[in-house]
Formats: structure tokens, sequence, C-alpha cells
């Protein structure tokens, strides 16, 4: 015995405080193996951030190295890296095993013990590369692989109460950092300062509400003038100056779970050509807040608000899509892409749904009222009607700021 391990079970500390009870947790893995039973498969292996964390609660930190979670009839258990520590377990609804780096194919024979009897095993198509799905299949051969990343994201569509309620609190956070930048906003100012001011009013916002929670990811895009030209622009150091467009952007990351609020504002004074664009979009979105609601379908909505654009000769100028499902998810990983506000996409909104609502369009350089303009608010799909979960205001008479 050299002292190497390779697969060990490094369970430091207790488990962790979590926002969702055991039942919630039980209640997503049972899901999985009442569709695992129904397809014959013997178990699933997860490999993305959120499949793992949606069934795990465990929120793994990439940084080059596999990670998994296999979940077959019995048992669950999370495999993460020794650089990790014990983190994993502690946040794991779940076994964990840690694999070493002494080999390189320690993660593949973590992978090969939790699966020992499985002939097929589910694992996410959408994530796992041509090149990983070789080297799984050289470690389990005569293994049949079937998807499981689809049938996940219409599983995680549909949200539980205790979901609901967590992503409630972070729309409620999304308002503190969004009234942070506003305060925030002057002539001089760089971008950057007006979203340290958002992020960190966010952090601590988090911190404050939840017993014991990992504070990552986190983020604010502020964007003035040019910059708002696209919906994910980083920030910069450009200096705002009085009459720049701006667009607020506030995103904070709880648990794994994405919310946001977005807005357009003026600094100081908004010009004539602007706010004719700004007004039209407004009610874009205020038409749209009406059209959301059970029973309607995706490409039905994006169909109507089309026809207003086209309208006013500003169909041209739309640049994505008019809203998106909330739950696991983030800028780096994460898409329930069943329920995007689309052309081309047929799904029906149901209860327990939660989507966006944001429609932006954006002015080219030169033209009058130049720019991006876009509002976002967060929306609950219930059994008879739509909750909008959003506080911030929108639209001129409340964002022209600065003053």
């Amino acid at each position: 015995m050299d002292g190497m391990l390779h697969i060990m079970e490094w369970h430091n500390g207790e488990k962790e405080y979590s926002p969702f009870s055991d039942n919630e947790m039980a209640r997503r893995q049972t899901e999985l193996r009442e569709w695992m039973g129904r397809n014959d498969v013997d178990a699933t292996l997860l490999t993305s951030y959120h499949c793992i964390n949606y069934y795990s609660g465990w929120l793994y930190c990439y940084f080059g190295r596999k990670y998994g979670m296999v979940v077959d009839h019995d048992t669950a258990t999370t495999i993460s890296a020794g650089i990790d520590g014990g983190q994993p377990w502690r946040r794991s609804f779940g076994n964990n095993v840690t694999y070493t780096d002494w080999r390189r194919d320690n993660f593949y024979r973590a992978v090969r013990e939790l699966t020992r009897r499985a002939k097929r095993i589910g694992i996410e198509f959408d994530h796992v590369s041509i090149e990983y799905r070789e080297r799984l299949a050289e470690a389990l051969p005569g293994v049949e692989f079937v998807d499981v990343g689809q049938p996940s994201m219409w599983m995680r569509t549909i949200k539980s109460a205790e979901e609901i309620a967590l992503i409630r609190e972070g729309a409620r956070i999304c308002d503190v950092g969004g009234w942070a930048v506003a305060k925030a906003v002057a002539t001089g100012v760089p971008e950057h300062e007006v979203a340290i001011a958002g992020t960190n009013a966010m952090i601590r916002e988090i911190a404050k509400s939840f017993p014991f929670v990992e504070l990552m990811d986190t983020w604010t895009w502020f964007q003035s003038g040019i910059n708002t030209d696209g919906a994910h622009n980083p920030v910069t150091n450009r200096k705002i100056q009085s009459g720049d467009i701006l667009s607020l952007n506030t995103f904070p990351m709880i648990f794994g779970y994405y919310t946001a609020l977005e807005r357009t504002l003026f600094c100081e004074h908004v010009d004539a050509a602007s706010l004719d664009i700004w007004e039209k979009n407004v009610k874009v979105h205020e038409r749209a807040l009406e059209l959301i609601r059970p029973g309607a379908r995706c490409m039905d909505i994006a169909a109507e608000l089309n026809a207003m654009y086209r309208d006013w000769d500003l169909l041209k100028y739309r640049s994505f899509g008019y809203g998106h499902s909330f739950g696991v998810l983030s800028h780096y990983y994460g898409r329930e892409a069943g329920v995007e506000l689309r052309e081309d996409v047929e799904t029906e909104l149901k209860p327990g749904m939660v989507v966006s609502m944001e429609p932006m369009v954006m002015i080219p350089e030169g033209r009058p009222g130049a720019g991006g303009y876009r509002e976002h608010d967060i929306l609950v799909i219930g059994e008879d009607g739509v909750e909008n979960i959003t506080g911030f205001p929108f639209g001129p008479e409340h964002n022209v700021i600065g003053a």
C-alpha cells in the first residue's frame, strides 16, 4: 500500500443548511427515478452544474476537473475532486465520494464503482462532449447510454412551492440591488463603480437573509451609452454622461438559483427620440405582462408582441426572445430551453412555471434614440392567474435619474 488513495469518502463535518427540505430533495430524486423506471434505465450519471445542483443541492467549482452525480434506484452519490475537501459532502443531499489526482482516470474509476451492474445509463447528451462520451464508453464497456438531459429539463420547468419561495426571495434581492444602482448613478461616475454598489448591496442582503449561505456568483451588469446595445455586455470603466441611456441589470445567485431585474434608465434627461422608443417598448412590456397566463403558448405571445413592434417599424431592431424560464441557471450554466418565449417554441405555460418578460430593441449608433431598451419582470404562473414578483418600477416617469 503506497498511501496514494484513488477514491475515498471525505466526509468532513456535518450536513449544512439548505433552503430546501429533505422532502423536497427526495421529491426531485424520486421523479428522476420514476423516469428511469419507465425507460429501463439502471442508473443516471449527471454531469452539469444545473442537474447536479438541482438533484443534490451542491454547486461544484469546475476549474478543469470532472464532476458527477450517480443516481440509481436506491442511492444518490455526488463525485467530487480532492481539491474540494469536504464541502461537496456537506452540501450534498445523499452520499459523496472524492477522487484524487494521483491517476488521470480516477473520476471514471469512481463512476465505474458506482454503476457496477448498470447496463443502461442516463447521461446528459447536451453536456457531455464527444471526447467525454468516448472516455465514458471506455470506462463502462457494454453500457448503453440514454439521454437524461431533455427529460430532466422538463422536470425542472415546474417549480415546487419551496423553489418559488426561494425565487421570490431572489426577486426581492434584485430590487435591493436595483435601488443601490439607481442611487449610485451620476454624471462622471464610471460603470464599474455603479455595478459594485449593486453587487455589494445584494451580497450583503443575501448574507443577512439566510442562516448559512455560500456567497458566490452574484453580479451586476450596468451599461451606459453604446454599451447598452447588448443585454450581456460586460461592465466597463466608461463614465456616465448627462443624457446617457443606461441599462440596470442585477443578478443575485442563491443556492444555484438565478433571478434578475433589468431596467432602462436615463441620466438626468431623455431626448424626444429616445423617449418615443422607450415608451413604445414599455407598451410592449405592459401588453406582454397581460398575455402571460396559464394555458398561453410561448409562440403565440411572441407573435402578438412582434405585431406591435412591426406596426412601429421596430421589429428589425429586436435582438432576442421575449423571456425564459427561471430556476437553477446562471450566465455560465443551465438553461430550460423548452420554456423560451420565442416564435419557434410551442410550449404551453403551466402552473408552477416561472418566466421572465423582457422585450428589448436596439437602435444602432447614429440613429435617433440610439441604444438598447429593455425591461424585465419575473412572473409566477399559478392555477388561475399570474403573479409578478418584481417590484422595481419601470418607465420614463420613474427612471430618469441622477439629477
